[in-house]
């Protein structure tokens, strides 16, 4: 038995330092259905870089993925329906867009994943534009929402994405799995995006923590 556990430890900690990646995080992907939006696997460089895509196990670090962390005894579906929530009033007396009224409350999207959180976060984003609105809200604290600046928002974020890493295994696996590669988004960004929205960044930088 500690033979086996010795061996499990090796694994997890040492396989990056031989660079012997799973050969299919770089497989190439002809899906002529691929979105717009998408950066195919095949994108990266064996060895140096490597795309966080949603069509292998490196998923799982995508704020998409369905990963339930609680945070400030509040729990939250992924870090997405974490992300998106906070576009959305906090309680009756919040009228930041005014008559205009959205499908969903904020904590049915703290229950969201994926591709519905994100079409949920859209919704209120197109409010946020109409109504001139450049901040969200966390415990009825308003926070700047577009910043260069790594602010209130983004330490946030960085302390949710750790509880993230925290909460599931499997994600702290996958993580020390990638060794030193660089990790990339596997949509298209934007130079001048800010650092809160650089999520394949941030975990490089927890990474080098673990």
């Amino acid at each position: 038995m500690k033979l086996i556990t010795l061996a499990l430890i090796t694994l997890i900690f040492c396989t990056p330092c031989f660079s012997n990646y799973p050969a299919h995080w770089w497989t190439s992907i002809d899906d002529a259905k691929a979105p717009s939006w998408e950066v195919l696997p095949q994108s990266g460089e064996n060895g140096k870089t490597v795309i966080l895509s949603k069509r292998n196990e490196l998923g799982i670090l995508s704020n998409f993925a369905p990963t339930p962390f609680v945070y400030e005894k509040k729990k939250y579906a992924s870090m997405e329906g974490a992300w998106q929530s906070m576009k959305y009033p906090e309680n009756k007396n919040d009228r930041r867009y005014g008559r205009d009224s959205l499908p969903y409350s904020r904590g049915e999207v703290e229950k969201m994943s994926s591709f519905e959180a994100k079409r949920a976060g859209s919704l209120a984003s197109k409010l946020m534009k109409k109504h001139q609105i450049n901040f969200v809200t966390y415990k009825g604290k308003k926070m700047k929402y577009r910043s260069q600046a790594k602010g209130e928002h983004y330490d946030l974020i960085v302390r949710m994405m750790k509880e993230k890493l925290k909460q599931n295994p499997k994600v702290q696996l996958i993580l020390k799995s990638t060794g030193k590669l660089i990790l990339l988004p596997d949509h298209h960004t934007k130079k001048d995006s800010p650092p809160a929205w650089k999520y394949h960044q941030i975990w490089m930088e927890l990474r080098e923590r673990l």
